[in-house]
């Protein structure tokens, strides 16, 4: 993304800078020519935040009054042609509030009179009409989990972890909800019928104030708090998860320019193609990441604070992960209802008291081995947790020898 302008800190300080060569006089074409690259795409909340910057920093407040005016007609064409994000296609806000009428119109044109009909009849056949609706709104784990594992960690970020925790909650209920209600109709007892009734009642509630918690609260509180660049990374990794019910049909593509710069990007790209020295031999770092890439399992490298640093991205990973995840809290990357196991299994690896812990999990044909380690220095020194998945059941399947090449 080198189109893009990806330090925050560095697009302020310009920003910053077109204000501050206002007040040493210089025209507005002057500065809007010499600005025009980071001018373009600035919004109100922006110039707002940029001002209140320059006031901390110590200029008048009376300076700043005088000179509003000169401000906003540096600013005014390119305030006036920012749209809002929610009204941009493929801009995830979009993407999110689409998914909700998508949602909400599944829910009031089909589910809603398959319930009722169920409600009548009770028969096996409206049973299953019914399973067919529930199947298709399970798709919302999918909306659920890009808001958690894209959203969530730049909310994390700024500070923001009450309402994330609170809602991640909300969408376990209703993962679990639907997952208890589809296991219901598969197995349809007429006996059960209300008890069934009941659940797809309260699942569509939830569902409906979960959608009106997420445009109320939580993504007019993202807008405001994120910058353009974490929303381009979060659309990019959205592909990673998949969709709800309807996908966006084309990308967002914001206009901002890198005013960085090539020559940074140039000596980082050299600086990448150096190769790094091991006790055992050399690689280069595109080596070794493909090397991680291909080993026949999934690993997640936490670091001594907790802190996700790295993982493999092998093409069938067994678990999703996005680069969202990286500098995240491990804590906040498990559902609120199991982050006590996590805390303790990196308790006991900090204390000494485990060096590794196994775990096995039945996922349709697959057989799930999961496996921590605690990463230490030759001094014993806990650096971190390494996390290694596995599907083993074709190991499992395994018989007799094979010494020939296929």
């Amino acid at each position: 993304m080198s189109e893009l302008i990806n330090n925050r800190e560095h697009r302020q300080e310009l920003l910053k800078e077109v204000i501050r060569e206002l007040h040493r006089g210089r025209t507005v074409d002057e500065v809007k020519q010499k600005f025009k690259d980071v001018i373009d795409g600035i919004t109100h909340t922006e110039l707002s935040q940029i001002e209140q910057e320059l006031m901390n920093e110590g200029l008048d407040v009376k300076e700043i009054q005088r000179l509003c005016d000169v401000h906003a007609a540096v600013f005014r064409e390119s305030l006036e042609q920012v749209k809002k994000p929610e009204t941009i296609p493929g801009h995830p806000v979009h993407t999110f509030k689409e998914e909700n009428r998508a949602i909400e119109k599944h829910i009031n044109e089909n589910l809603r009179p398959a319930l009722e009909d169920f409600k009548r009849n009770g028969t096996a056949e409206s049973a299953s009409e019914l399973l067919k609706h529930i199947n298709l709104l399970m798709d919302i784990d999918k909306h659920y989990a890009r808001k958690e594992n894209l959203l969530f960690p730049y909310l994390e970020k700024y500070g923001i972890t009450g309402p994330p925790s609170v809602m991640w909650g909300v969408d376990d209920e209703i993962r679990e909800l639907l997952k208890s209600i589809i296991k219901d109709l598969k197995e349809y007892n007429v006996n059960r019928k209300s008890d069934v009734i009941e659940e797809v009642n309260k699942a569509i509630n939830k569902i409906i104030e979960m959608i009106f918690k997420e445009e109320n609260i939580l993504l007019p509180m993202a807008l405001d708090t994120l910058t353009e660049d974490e929303w381009v990374n979060i659309m990019e990794e959205s592909d990673e998860i998949g969709y709800c019910i309807v996908s966006p049909q084309i990308k967002w593509k914001p206009k901002r320019e890198n005013v960085k710069g090539a020559e940074e990007q140039k000596l980082a790209d050299e600086t990448s193609n150096g190769y790094i020295k091991f006790d055992t031999g050399i690689l280069k770092v595109g080596e070794i990441s493909a090397i991680f890439d291909n080993l026949p399992f999934d690993i997640t490298f936490v670091d001594k604070d907790d802190v996700v640093r790295y993982f493999s991205n092998s093409n069938d990973r067994i678990f999703a992960r996005t680069k969202a995840v990286i500098g995240r809290k491990v804590q906040y990357c498990h559902p609120p209802a199991s982050v006590h196991v996590v805390e303790e299994l990196l308790r006991d690896f900090k204390s000494g008291k485990k060096s590794h812990e196994d775990f096995l999990i039945k996922m349709g044909d697959k057989y799930v081995y999961i496996r921590y380690f605690a990463v230490r220095d030759e001094n014993g020194d806990y650096l971190g947790t390494l996390e290694v998945t596995q599907d083993i059941a074709p190991i499992k399947a395994l018989e007799g020898e094979k010494r020939l090449m296929s």
